[in-house]
């Protein structure tokens, strides 16, 4: 049986001129060229068949996300041209923690209060790039809410650093939480989050932290040394009826798959103590070892491994992208994953 895999043209329309990077303006590495680069080989595949997603459904988002938030997402690029800006919508400006809740007018000022970094920016088509994204990711969980044992959202922009009402690190909504709802919104009572990116997964773990009913496990490098710095320290593990639900792995920079391995399946032995009745992986290519912006050391083959070891939990699957920036082997590493995962 062929393995669905969800996308939309629309993900290709956001397109940011720059980001900000160890204080230089360099090119936006979350490009459309990755979506196109894992789309042209997983359509070459015989084994892959593209399908469109379903349209969203409103009151999973907001489930999710603030509902400010989305007020703010929906909203911030009309803004930001009433405002007489020009370029891509980013802040300037970031309030510290303790600051006042006091009422935000300039949408320079409302995006800061929602955003961590200085790599989100929002452009004219953000939006429905990012709407068709999270799409993809409930549509791919609703396959298999109706049976499939494995599904592929191929979303673009990624999302496991937005949380309930925050942008950052290239994310603007979280897929692989509305993911999880959409599962649990189907009639599931308890659901797991696998994120193997190279970075934590700090919004989805923000979504989920103090939830009984969705597992959390994220193996990534090491925050002390890699962005997102304030997530993803062991001692992380889940508050109020959450305790215990949050599982951190993080790894040292130059991690080969010997040392991978370990924390793997530290991770998977966690989730299946914790009895889900389906599995969320958030799937990033950034560990490779060539990928520009990230330092974990995994081989292609590697990938094949790792998804045959999560297979063996047995449970259905719905996978969505994340990062991954050495385009060149984008395709053949997510490709191979996904082998791995059905065990082809």
């Amino acid at each position: 049986m062929k393995i669905p895999v969800y996308w939309d043209e629309r993900q290709l329309l956001h397109d940011p001129q720059a980001e900000l990077s160890d204080g230089r303006l360099v090119p936006y590495a979350e490009s459309p060229a990755r979506a196109r680069a894992v789309l042209e080989v997983l359509t070459a595949s015989a084994r892959m068949e593209i399908r469109a997603p379903e349209p969203l459904d409103e009151a999973l988002l907001h489930r999710v996300h603030d509902a400010g938030y989305i007020a703010l997402l929906r909203g911030a690029w009309a803004d930001w041209l009433k405002e007489g800006c020009s370029g891509d919508a980013l802040a300037g400006c970031w309030p510290v923690r303790g600051r006042r809740d006091v009422k935000l007018t300039r949408v320079q000022a409302r995006l800061g209060a929602a955003c961590f970094d200085a790599g989100t920016p929002i452009t004219a088509h953000t939006l429905a790039a990012v709407e068709a994204a999270a799409a993809i990711g409930v549509s791919a969980a609703g396959a298999v809410a109706q049976g499939a044992g494995l599904a592929f959202g191929l979303c673009r922009p990624p999302g496991h650093h937005a949380g309930r009402d925050y942008m950052g690190g290239y994310c603007y909504l979280n897929n692989a939480a509305l993911a999880a709802e959409r599962l649990l919104a189907g009639g599931l009572q308890r659901v797991a989050v696998l994120d193997v990116d190279y970075h934590h997964g700090n919004g989805t773990q923000d979504v989920f932290y103090a939830r009984p009913d969705v597992f959390f496990a994220s193996i990534h490098s090491d925050p002390s040394t890699d962005f997102p710095y304030y997530w993803g320290r062991v001692d992380e593990t889940g508050a109020g009826p959450g305790l215990g639900t949050t599982l951190n792995l993080p790894l040292p920079r130059g991690t080969q798959w010997a040392g991978y391995a370990p924390a793997l399946e530290t991770a998977l032995r966690a989730i299946k103590g914790f009895a889900p009745q389906a599995l969320v992986i958030s799937y990033g290519a950034d560990t490779f070892e060539e990928d520009p912006i990230s330092r974990f050391e995994l081989k292609t083959s590697d990938y094949q491994r790792m998804g045959a070891a999560i297979a063996e939990l047995n449970l259905p699957m719905a996978v969505v992208m994340e990062g991954g920036y050495c385009i060149g082997a984008l395709g053949a590493n997510t490709l191979t994953f996904l082998e791995g995962l059905a065990q082809l």
